[in-house]
């Protein structure tokens, strides 16, 4: 997925976020014209698209400003310096309003930086604003539209993340997924979208949703920009090389398993032909296997896990604005209250049983091949899409990434969706990056 060249400062949105890190670093551009690129092209598109929350063009370029004169001095620059990133909106930033998708939040200030937004600012990024997220990063939707039609959703919970680096308004985004909310969008809107392994990346200064699920994500428009990203919200004593791996040739063929996963019947026909069509160029790498019996009852322990713990760290809103919630939300708290200490637990201790049912597949292969989603985006904006294929591996906490490599009938992006074993991030970036160029 190459990147085309920018042919003037008024392009250089366009660029990939290593492209634009590289130049701004060799001085063939300034911070100061990446982000005034980026405003010229919001302007253009975010009145269709609306993907920001919270945009402050003037707070933008004095970043860049503050960026510019620190590569002048000659001091140390960190591997982002200069690039714009999107912060989905129930990440905490101090200089800017998180308001979690809710009007119970409207107004909030935090005191400080989330953990991942100081490890942007301390690689050099530009905080560009805050992206759109769907109410409490739940299922009810924000005002974000599918950048391709604007009468299709751009998924959620992670919306406005997605649909700005689509529309090409920044390079870079960061999401959270607790179900399907950076896979899902990613693959509705036609970029990378990449999830850590679990407890990678520090989640405190996050909206705590369901804290034995809640993950980080990113978006990018290509495996190695994800890496590059991810890798610099992860702890800094031990920096993944993630970028590094991407980039790295395969010292063999991967060994690919095609998992239809026991709800092939929700994909859609186009979405299945698609596959049909890639899994025929990968003949020679790729096998289908069956889905481990133990994983059957996954859906129903996610939905367990995730609705209890929705009900216990969003009882305040509960009690103090139920009225205000959406009917969807309600009902999750609702649930969530009545479910039992011995099902949660029992759910829980699932996550472990899981993972060690898939540890023979494994053995055998590098990574999963399996849908991202059903379809394209569904029409309509009154609903985000299913999340069902993403919840598998996350319910795992495994490292899971979606390429952009294939359309819908309605020529809208289909989602392809690979996923390693927990703490195999390099190991799932190498093999993104191959299937790129064995299918471009």
């Amino acid at each position: 997925m190459p990147e085309r060249a920018a042919s003037s400062g008024g392009e250089l949105h366009a660029l990939g976020a290593s492209a634009l890190a590289e130049g701004i670093r060799n001085g063939a551009f300034s911070a100061e014209a990446v982000v005034r690129s980026c405003l010229e092209r919001i302007a253009q598109v975010d009145g269709t698209v609306q993907a920001w929350a919270f945009l402050d063009p003037e707070l933008a370029q004095k970043q860049a400003r503050a960026a510019d004169q620190l590569q002048a001095s000659g001091a140390p620059l960190g591997a982002l310096h200069g690039v714009p990133v999107g912060i989905k909106d129930i990440i905490d930033t101090v200089d800017m309003p998180t308001e979690n998708g809710t009007v119970l939040h409207a107004g909030r200030r935090p005191a400080k930086d989330a953990v991942v937004v100081a490890r942007l600012r301390a690689a050099g990024a530009i905080i560009m604003g805050k992206t759109v997220t769907t109410e409490l990063a739940t299922y009810s939707p924000g005002k974000t539209r599918n950048p391709h039609h604007p009468e299709h959703t751009p998924g959620g919970s992670s919306s406005g993340s997605a649909a700005a680096v689509a529309a090409h308004m920044v390079p870079l985004a960061v999401g959270t997924q607790t179900n399907g909310s950076v896979i899902r969008p990613a693959a509705f809107c036609g970029v990378v979208g990449f999830k850590p392994t679990y407890g990678l990346i520090n989640c405190e200064g996050v909206l705590r949703q369901s804290p034995a699920l809640d993950q980080i994500g990113v978006f990018a428009r290509s495996p190695e920009d994800a890496a590059l990203l991810a890798e610099n919200l992860c702890d800094a004593a031990a920096l993944p090389r993630w970028l590094e791996e991407a980039r790295a040739a395969q010292p063999r063929l991967p060994r690919i398993a095609f998992v239809k996963t026991s709800i092939w019947n929700r994909t859609a026909f186009d979405a299945r032909e698609a596959l049909a069509g890639l899994a025929a160029r990968l003949s020679g790498t790729l096998i289908e296997v069956e889905m481990p019996e133990a994983a059957a009852g996954t859906w129903d322990w996610q939905r367990t896990v995730m609705e209890a713990e929705i009900a216990a760290n969003y009882d305040s809103e509960w009690q103090q604005g139920r009225d205000r919630l959406s009917e969807s939300l309600r009902s999750q708290i609702e649930r969530g209250r009545a479910i039992t200490a011995v099902d949660y637990r029992y759910a829980l201790e699932r996550i472990a049983a899981v993972n060690a049912a898939f540890e023979p597949l494994y053995a055998a292969y590098d990574v999963i091949m399996t849908p991202a989603v059903a379809g394209t985006a569904p029409r309509g904006l009154d609903s985000t899409g299913d999340p069902a294929f993403c919840t598998l591996w996350t319910f795992c906490g495994m490292p899971a990434l979606t390429l952009p490599l294939l359309r819908g009938t309605n020529g809208l992006p289909l989602g392809v969706q690979l996923v390693a074993p927990r703490y195999c991030d390099a190991q799932l970036l190498r093999a993104a990056s191959w299937l790129c160029d064995a299918v471009r």
